[in-house]
């Protein structure tokens, strides 16, 4: 919450300026409780993320660090683009890191082409195509159309599946931003190879809650948009192109949007489809969808060769 290019920040959620004083900041939090709160007639979500934000910026420690954390009062060129392990919350790329864990064998650039996308938008968008001293600006970002806004949330949330994937090991083999159609834009986010099966993998951010109906992830922000049925064609078209059959569909959420860890959708074409949060993610792809064929032995390594010499990358 309030780290996705698509969430308001603290600071909007309390509907203060980020320069307000502290008491002043204690007296809009107090009526945005009052304003929120279900027993008066506000929306229990808003109430929620009134205390969130609270929790985040109510004390000087805390609010110091959420402000370097989200670019507040910080050049670009100091805090805000750090990237520690503890905290990390910026929209820039990550550095690379030195660590000597084995890792799962990695293959494409994750939220590669959704960054170029948003770059080549953003400058187009605010500087009109001028070079923009800032392009992860957070004052910049927020103030910029959501369909843009989205663009850098979904390269993001592309990257921290990444980073989950690689972390489980050698036993896994994954490919980002796989070619599956006609259009740059007409990608498969991950395709995932492990002991528990191959799965097609979607990471998606869409800013709020979502629900479901009828084996499809729905809801006011969601749109028209079909993410479902849209992934689960584009797994088809590598499938049949790779010569291999996928085990599941998972689509990956951040952990504030989903009530539970891990929803099923049913299974379409006899692939079973999940959402699952992102923390949830990992021990989804260790222990394996339900209903999903595990793959083992000599058909794991001829799956891997099948792949590695069909997948092209966006």
């Amino acid at each position: 919450m309030f780290d996705s290019p698509l969430s308001a920040s603290a600071y909007e959620i309390l509907e203060v300026d980020p320069t307000v004083d502290d008491d002043e900041l204690r007296r809009a939090y107090r009526l945005r409780l009052r304003q929120t709160h279900p027993d008066t007639g506000g929306d229990a979500e808003t109430f929620v993320q009134v205390q969130r934000a609270w929790e985040l910026i109510g004390t000087a420690e805390g609010r110091a660090a959420y402000d370097r954390r989200s670019g507040v009062h910080a050049s670009p060129t100091t805090d805000a683009g750090s990237d520690s392990d503890s905290g990390w919350s910026g929209w820039r790329p990550r550095a690379a890191r030195t660590d000597t864990r084995p890792r799962a064998r990695s293959y494409g650039h994750p939220g590669g082409w959704r960054r170029e996308r948003y770059l080549s938008l953003i400058r187009e968008w605010a500087g009109r195509g001028v070079e923009v001293p800032d392009p992860y600006d957070p004052a910049l970002v927020r103030s910029a159309p959501r369909d843009l806004r989205r663009i850098l949330a979904d390269a993001l949330a592309e990257e921290a599946t990444a980073r989950t994937v690689s972390d489980l090991g050698m036993g896994f083999t994954v490919w980002h931003d796989v070619e599956a159609g006609a259009d740059a834009d007409d990608k498969l986010d991950h395709v995932v190879l492990g002991p528990s099966g191959l799965y097609g993998v979607m990471s998606e951010d869409f800013g709020g809650v979502v629900g479901f109906r009828r084996g499809e992830i729905t809801g006011p922000i969601v749109g028209t948009r079909a993410p479902v049925t849209s992934a689960l064609r584009r797994m088809r078209t590598v499938a049949k192109k790779a010569r291999v059959r996928f085990g599941g569909a998972i689509i990956v959420l951040p952990d504030d949007d989903l009530a539970q860890a891990v929803t099923p959708l049913g299974t379409s074409r006899g692939v079973p489809v999940v959402v699952v949060r992102r923390s949830a993610l990992a021990m989804v792809l260790r222990q394996g969808v339900p209903q999903a064929r595990a793959i083992g032995g000599n058909e794991l390594f001829d799956v891997r060769t099948r792949l590695q010499q069909t997948v092209r990358f966006v």
